[in-house]
């Protein structure tokens, strides 16, 4: 996978960097997705991404993770027309994912597991997103919140 992380905080230690890495590139894997699928990752503070979360979805208060998937049928989007008789290796993008390093340390607490583990739900849940699982139904809740678990259990980050 194609994959941009950035550290807004300036401070986030570089095993942390290297396990979103994996855990999205496991991810990836474990959904068949192609190699060279793009993506990107935004580390932040809580008011950093409550800025985002009031300006983007109205909601006044910082959130843990923000998903940004980039949608395949923009109807004002130029269309690229490339030539029949050569073969183009064309990545997808599938979005940004945002991701509040506060929450990540004080949700890990509240609920009695390692940051590492809490930084992956978080990343896996906000990946999950971008690829179309959402949980607003009962059913779409048991398909998405089981296959988190599924991927992150493979993994090796467990409760």
């Amino acid at each position: 996978m194609d994959l941009e992380i950035y550290d807004d905080t300036k401070n986030v230690p570089e095993e942390k960097i290297k396990l979103i890495e994996d855990v999205l590139n496991f991810a990836g894997s474990y959904l068949k997705l192609p190699e060279n699928t793009e993506m990107s990752v935004t580390l932040m503070d809580n008011e950093h991404i409550h800025e985002i979360n009031k300006k983007y979805r109205g909601v006044d208060k910082p959130t843990d993770v923000i998903s940004f998937a980039i949608e395949e049928d923009d109807p004002d989007e130029v269309t690229i027309i490339l030539p029949e008789d050569e073969e183009f290796d064309i990545p997808k993008n599938i979005g940004d994912i945002m991701v509040s390093m506060d929450k990540v340390k004080e949700q890990a607490e509240y609920l009695g597991h390692s940051e590492d583990r809490e930084l992956g739900f978080l990343v896996v849940h906000g990946f999950l997103h971008l690829n179309g699982y959402d949980h607003m139904k009962e059913e779409d809740e048991k398909e998405m919140f089981g296959l988190q678990r599924e991927i992150l259990d493979s993994y090796g980050l467990t409760r």
